[in-house]
């Protein structure tokens, strides 16, 4: 095309262009907000794409530091009076723009698709900006997206310089125009994808898709137009039902149960420079009986079981209207009440016989952090916030998704080398440094006493070497989970009984409450915490009652 140059030829002219933007001239009315009409310009960023290089990789960068107030995609009123919608009125349907910029935002999404580009939202802004609205740019295309307070702020700043980092530890590894293909055997149907990706009207074999859809449905092959080392994609199966009793969901012929059957992933793409790479993927299973539990629980995962239940309940969340925080969390302890009736080992009425499979031990807790988390549960945070926390989930990897359900906790002192130590209050101690990484934030807790010595600045004194080598040990650990993930986290560093400690305590068991019996004794320079919710104990003790009852 004839408007694009090589970046070498028009350095002058970009940074001239950037060095020259100024505020708009024109003030917002009193009691209005800025005028911003964000639908617009994201859909003629889109047009100008597809109209000069249509069908080549290409990428949007949208940044957004307000809601729209005018033309499409509009997400609120100019009229400072009218808030932002909220989840109330999400669910009540008050929410009279969100309808109309969603399908609006659609539109552009199926046309960026169509053109294998993609969108890259940076939204900072204290109030929220339309993501909940436009997120389906950023979904279907697998554009990235960073949420941050200001664009002064370090999360933004940090995160855009990374998306140019194409060498080194740092480099995201971005790859584009991908097209993602599963290869099924008989009897096995394809439910959908959930991930950063958009469905292609493709379907290889007749009879290989599943008639409910879970995700990205109706398929064989997705769409990836642009993707990363991280890229993660969850697919989901059915098993179609060809013998065995009536009812009896999955169950297969005796004369089948000693077949194998196959698996394959096929994924293409192309890379930074150019190169063209296929890379094919193919695992086989051997069918059994459903009552034989203990060869099926052999080949039970439970970190990717908890990232699929995740990305399941949240799909379901989002696409769902009456699937809101409560039936969620009563889905979510259904399923699991199953499972440990399948799997468990207990005498009926007998809550103290109960034992689950060693492949399923620490699956309940991963499912009480799901069912606490941020996922879940949308009080105090906006429809902008929740779109961008599952947004998140839905393509990063197994590792990075239990982070994100169950955040690892790391202890510092002087008793020895760190050590990780259980998520829940009693493992705070006035004397002990805590580093929790729940994905999106690290925070670096220190124990009251610690926080003492700090303010008295015995680290600057020679004789205290030891105690400023504490102090510096969990500052360099969460340094280095910062410069290895994108986005950026916040990082958050507190003291005990001081105000940003909330982002430790909301995270921990709660096994330490207000209503505890002696909890205000405060034990080893321990803490509690002031909630209703029940603690992983009592989940536990609910989940036996209720799973030898049948």
């Amino acid at each position: 095309s004839r408007f694009l140059v090589p970046l070498s030829e028009c350095e002058f002219q970009l940074s001239a262009v950037l060095e020259d933007l100024a505020r708009d001239s024109f003030p917002a009315l009193p009691d209005c907000r800025p005028a911003r009409c964000t639908g617009t310009a994201i859909a003629v960023a889109a047009t100008l794409l597809s109209s000069s290089v249509a069908g080549q990789p290409a990428r949007a960068l949208l940044f957004v530091g307000g809601a729209a107030t005018d033309g499409g995609g509009q997400v609120v009123g100019k009229d400072l009076e009218q808030a932002m919608r909220s989840h109330k009125d999400i669910a009540k349907d008050a929410a009279p723009f969100m309808r109309k910029a969603m399908k609006w935002y659609e539109a552009v999404a199926t046309q960026l698709c169509t053109n294998a580009h993609c969108l890259d939202i940076f939204a900072c802004s204290l109030d929220q900006v339309g993501l909940a609205e436009m997120k389906v740019c950023a979904e279907k295309t697998g554009g990235m997206v960073v949420l941050a307070e200001s664009f002064a702020n370090t999360v933004f700043k940090t995160s855009f310089a990374r998306i140019f980092s194409y060498e080194g530890d740092n480099a995201l590894g971005v790859s584009s125009g991908g097209v993602f293909e599963v290869i099924t055997s008989r009897d096995v149907k394809v439910a959908g994808c959930v991930g950063p990706c958009a469905a292609l009207d493709k379907k290889l074999l007749p009879g290989a898709v599943a008639d409910t859809a879970i995700g990205s449905g109706g398929t064989t092959a997705w769409k990836l137009c642009s993707l990363c080392n991280d890229t993660s994609l969850a697919v989901f199966f059915e098993v179609t039902n060809t013998g065995g009793k009536e009812g009896s969901a999955g169950a297969v012929p005796a004369a089948q149960q000693q077949q194998q059957f196959f698996l394959q992933f096929v994924t293409m793409a192309t890379l930074a420079n150019g190169e063209t790479r296929l890379r094919v993927t193919t695992t086989t299973r051997r069918w059994t009986e459903g009552a034989n539990v203990n060869e099926i629980a052999a080949g039970f995962d439970q970190e990717a079981g908890a990232t699929l239940i995740a990305r399941q309940l949240t799909w379901k969340m989002e696409t769902e209207d009456e699937f809101d925080g409560p039936a969620a969390t009563r889905w979510l302890d259904r399923s699991l009440i199953r499972l440990c009736q399948r799997f468990g080992d207990y005498r009926k009425d007998d809550a103290a016989s109960f034992q689950l499979m060693p492949q399923f031990s620490i699956y309940p807790q991963f499912l009480f952090n799901l069912r606490r988390s941020q996922f879940v549960q949308v009080f105090n945070n906006s429809p902008d916030e929740t779109a961008y926390y599952r947004m998140i989930l839905w393509r990063q990897n197994v590792l990075n998704s239990l982070v994100m359900i169950q955040p690892t906790l790391m202890a510092y002192s002087f008793n020895g080398p760190p050590e990780p130590v259980l998520l829940d209050v009693c493992s705070i101690a006035a004397d002990r440094i805590l580093v929790l990484d729940a994905y999106f934030s690290v925070v670096i807790f220190h124990g009251v006493t610690i926080a003492q010595w700090r303010k008295a600045n015995y680290q600057d004194q020679p004789e205290h070497a030891a105690f400023a080598q504490l102090l510096a040990a969990p500052k360099a650990d969460a340094r280095q989970i910062l410069g290895k993930r994108f986005p950026v986290p916040r990082l958050v560093d507190c003291d005990q009984h001081g105000s940003q400690a909330r982002f430790l305590l909301a995270k921990l068991n709660p096994s330490a409450t207000y209503n505890t019996n002696g909890a205000m004794g405060g034990v080893g320079g321990s803490d509690i915490i002031f909630t209703d919710d029940v603690s992983l104990q009592v989940f536990m003790d609910h989940l036996k009652r209720l799973a030898v009852q049948m």
